[in-house]
């Protein structure tokens, strides 16, 4: 189908005799957003990084918006890499301290002519999208808060226009004020920008607040998936359940025992 982003059956990844994803399966409509959930362990990142196309599959059927992950040249890669644009979990350490903000966004948009007066209205215009001011450009990471280096690493993943983007765990980091913040942010550009998206993260709250659908991950395996109202207004398997009855905005929410 030519809506799909994502069409994976089937994907195993197996690294020495450890099999870290079992038989998964996810599709994923252009401009949907599908929220991967799962606690530490559950095989989140590792299905990140075969859609980015740092981990190769093992076995199954991987495509990317045409794109066949499982037989494809590694010489083909790298504008593949520019399509899919992931927004790191930890901002900072995947920020330059050498480099001014515009000096890291400039080598986004152009990585041979990073000179920012060359992009300096693209970079204005996206540092004013994501609720910064055009003059933070001139600044390097350690002047930002939390909250201001997430949002700057929202811009450096979709300032090149990307076809697939995928979030991981960008909220975890931060307070729950910040995080409201950045998943307002998230949602409306999603909505401006009708961009296609996995967002990755350990809680189903924060999932249900940006996603259309939801995957549940437990032990690498897809154990519930759905539209996100349904999987959690009604979720069938246990481990689901736990997740919810962990958000302490659930009903089920308890702080004994």
């Amino acid at each position: 189908m030519t809506d799909l982003m994502l069409d994976v059956r089937g994907l195993d990844v197996t690294f020495g005799s450890t099999t870290v994803l079992h038989g998964v399966d996810v599709t994923l409509a252009k401009g949907r957003t599908v929220g991967v959930v799962g606690e530490s362990g559950s095989g989140k990142s590792t299905l990140a990084k075969v859609l980015v196309g740092s981990v190769r599959p093992s076995a199954g059927h991987v495509d990317v918006d045409g794109v066949d992950l499982v037989n494809h040249e590694h010489t083909s890669m790298r504008r593949y890499r520019r399509r899919v644009q992931m927004i790191p979990q930890d901002p900072y350490s995947s920020l330059s301290p050498r480099r001014t903000i515009g000096q890291t966004l400039a080598e986004a948009i152009n990585p041979i002519r990073s000179r920012v007066s060359d992009h300096r209205d693209l970079i204005a215009s996206w540092l004013e999208r994501v609720g910064l001011t055009p003059d933070m450009m001139h600044r390097y990471p350690h002047e930002f808060s939390g909250g201001q280096r997430q949002r700057i690493a929202i811009a450096r993943g979709l300032i090149i226009d990307p076809d697939f983007v995928i979030a991981d765990e960008i909220t975890s980091a931060l307070d729950v004020s910040v995080q409201a913040q950045i998943l307002e942010l998230l949602a409306e550009i999603k909505e401006s920008l009708g961009i296609t998206m996995m967002f990755i993260s350990h809680n189903l709250a924060v999932v249900q607040r940006v996603s259309d659908e939801v995957l549940v991950l437990y032990q690498g395996r897809v154990v519930e998936a759905g539209p996100v109202e349904e999987i959690y207004a009604n979720p069938q398997h246990w481990y689901t359940r736990r997740l919810l009855d962990a958000d302490p905005g659930s009903p089920g929410f308890s702080l004994a025992g």
